[in-house]
């Protein structure tokens, strides 16, 4: 059951000496930073190419931009003039088909008055201060 156990060191197999190469630490750290540098200039030079899409882009099309907007201006003065004039034009089309006016209309338009109504004359004061001056002795 026990088993017998022997004093003596297990065998051991002689370990090969490895060469060891030196690795170049100093020139694996310059290689990468050359490859950031690399990089982040690549980076820079292709957001600079798009910037400068970018704002030529927009140097074309602010001037039409402005012309448009100014357009929209005088186009939105033109329709609040005419919904202005709509406007007019509806009051005095409900004020011309409304039959409880009729009789008024037809005095403003045709200079003809009721009969029944008396003729105002509104006579300037001084054209009669004037000419009752000339009349007097």
């Amino acid at each position: 059951m026990n088993a017998i156990q022997s004093s003596s060191p297990p065998l051991q197999q002689p370990k090969q000496k490895s060469r060891v190469t030196p690795r170049p630490h100093r020139h694996l750290r310059q290689r990468s930073y050359r490859v950031m540098a690399l990089e982040t200039t690549v980076k820079i030079g292709v957001n600079i190419a798009i910037s400068t899409a970018a704002i030529s882009a927009l140097v074309q099309i602010l001037p039409t931009h402005w012309t448009q907007q100014e357009k929209l201006r005088a186009v939105r003065t033109e329709v609040n003039q005419m919904e202005a004039r709509v406007d007019i034009l509806q009051a005095e089309f409900s004020r011309n088909f409304d039959p409880r006016q009729t009789q008024r209309i037809m005095q403003q338009q045709g200079y003809r008055f009721d009969p029944n109504q008396r003729r105002v004359v509104l006579m300037n004061k001084e054209v009669n201060d004037l000419d009752q001056s000339n009349v007097s002795p």
